[in-house]
């Protein structure tokens, strides 16, 4: 019997959890900056990225025991690095992130920026510092240095920052999105190809599920911006006016559209996925409802 987000969420989520709480501070040898990482990691979060993981090897059959958990939230903790430094005052100076303060708010500047400096290192060390296959633990460090390096992630960033005030075509603000959004939503699909030892020629689709999910997580993010609260989201709401959205380039109306269509080529990917991997991927397809919009349209 196939298995419900539901229910997977009320098993993983008390888990993931409780790695990300209990194991950063004895890996840290500085009290204040264990405590600013810490801060900012169990701020709160949907914690997607590790869920994604864990729900492809869910769905292929595979055990997960203590290591491979571990290896799987190295990802949020990449994340959240990130989120750090795009709050900062040198970045979008926000004050607010999860309905908190942000870290720089709380530790300084400073501090913040080495809390972040110290998330990004300790990802890979989660992610070699295990029992897993040589060969599984160097995958997944090279596709996590891609995914959130200069090719990747940065990348992505450094694009926001360079082209803000300056109006993007709909594929120059596709790239942006993929790279500073899509890249670490495909990897965390990837680290459970990855961890299952699934062939690379086998991935394929399931990987373009990955990237669709990606353009529409950040579609969706925008579309918020525009019509969502401060207490939906946890953070200040019409900080786009200025940048490089779907609803600035095309509108709210059309942004619905674009955002529907690429929701409908991620379920269709994954039906692709489930022949070519002949699993039952209806757990993955879950993750598509948390773009149904009710009221806010």
């Amino acid at each position: 019997m196939a298995i419900k987000l539901k229910d997977f969420q009320k098993r993983w989520l008390p888990k993931i959890n409780d790695v990300l709480e209990n194991e950063i501070i004895p890996d840290t040898d500085q009290e204040t900056l264990a405590q600013s990482m810490s801060y900012s990691v169990n701020a709160g979060g949907k914690r997607l990225r590790p869920l994604f993981s864990l729900a492809v090897l869910t769905s292929l059959g595979q055990s997960i025991d203590h290591d491979i958990l571990k290896a799987c939230c190295a990802l949020e903790l990449m994340h959240t690095y990130s989120l750090i430094h795009d709050d900062l005052p040198a970045m979008d100076n926000d004050e607010l992130r999860r309905g908190k303060p942000t870290n720089h708010v709380v530790y300084g500047a400073g501090m913040a920026t080495l809390a972040g400096d110290g998330l990004q290192p300790l990802a890979f060390q989660w992610l070699v510092d295990n029992n897993l296959p040589s060969a599984i633990k160097s995958e997944l460090v090279l596709e996590l240095a891609k995914a959130a390096g200069p090719h990747g992630m940065v990348a992505g960033q450094a694009d926001d920052i360079h082209f803000e005030g300056t109006k993007l075509t709909l594929s120059g603000l596709q790239k942006l999105d993929r790279n500073k959004t899509g890249a670490l939503i495909r990897y965390a699909i990837n680290a459970g190809l990855i961890i299952a030892d699934v062939p690379s020629t086998q991935r394929k689709d399931l990987l373009k599920f990955a990237e669709a999910y990606g353009v529409a997580f950040q579609i969706y993010d925008d579309i918020l911006d525009v019509v969502g609260t401060e207490q939906q989201i946890g953070k200040p709401v019409h900080q786009d006016a200025t940048k490089n959205t779907y609803p600035n380039l095309l509108g709210l109306d059309k942004s619905y559209a674009v955002l529907q269509t690429t929701v409908n080529s991620a379920r269709q990917s994954l039906k692709s996925a489930s022949e070519t991997l002949s699993s039952d991927l209806s757990l993955l397809a879950d993750f598509c409802n948390y773009f149904e919009f009710k009221d806010e349209k």
